[in-house]
């Protein structure tokens, strides 16, 4: 049996192929993808890394771009013409490995345990030694690795993944660490939790005693 080889991918067509994947799911009773959907879908602001201003006839074109390797099917019938991805019978993927690229497609670099959560939708992994087990098989593949483990940047205590169908990423220039950096890298998600509670009780507290004050100074007939 033939490997097919892919085609480096562009940021578009990249973006193109992850929200016919993402949309599958989380709105299945308009999928497969109108054009208009799939523009929006794109140009989203939110779960998108980077995010991106593709026009029309921009994405038209990445469709067509993918239709070459069969990533992507155009449904006949209807009025509107609609687009739909083959993503797990041109790679041969489950769909928890579909799952996997889609989000990183879409947010860009992640670590395991981002993408259990980001991937909730799509596929809900029990464990993120299961997210894990996955890449693992992805960056393994012996027709063509489609993910890499990137090297730990300072301070994090996991290393990112990124997916490999537009080539290799890029590796980012680690930052030189500051001390606010150093000190978020120490608090727990918990900790940020009861520190923004403190914050939000204390701001309430001040706009009670404006309130307070202003009530005082209008008894009394004086300016606040």
């Amino acid at each position: 049996m033939t490997t097919l080889r892919l085609p480096v991918l562009s940021l578009l067509e990249t973006r193109v192929l992850g929200v016919l994947c993402e949309k599958q799911h989380t709105v299945p009773d308009t999928y497969p993808l109108s054009l208009n959907a799939l523009v929006a879908g794109c140009n989203q602001k939110t779960s998108r890394q980077p995010l991106i201003d593709a026009s029309e006839a921009e994405v038209q074109a990445a469709i067509d771009s993918l239709k070459g390797p069969a990533l992507v099917m155009e449904s006949s019938g209807g009025r509107v013409t609609r687009y739909a991805h083959n993503m797990g019978k041109v790679l041969q993927l489950p769909t928890q490995s579909i799952a996997l690229l889609t989000v990183l497609m879409l947010r860009g670099p992640q670590t395991a345990g981002e993408l259990r959560i980001n991937c909730e939708r799509l596929h809900r992994f029990a464990d993120i030694s299961a997210v894990e087990g996955f890449l693992q098989e992805l960056a393994d593949r012996p027709d063509g690795t489609l993910v890499v483990e990137l090297p730990r940047q300072p301070g994090a205590r996991e290393n990112r993944w990124a997916h490999l169908l537009s080539g290799a990423p890029l590796i980012e220039a680690p930052a030189l660490a500051s001390p606010s950096s150093e000190f978020a890298a120490d608090v727990s998600v918990g900790e940020l939790a009861a520190l923004k509670a403190n914050v939000a009780r204390l701001e309430a507290e001040v706009e009670a005693l404006k309130a307070v004050v202003g009530k005082l100074c209008a008894e009394l007939g004086v300016s606040s």
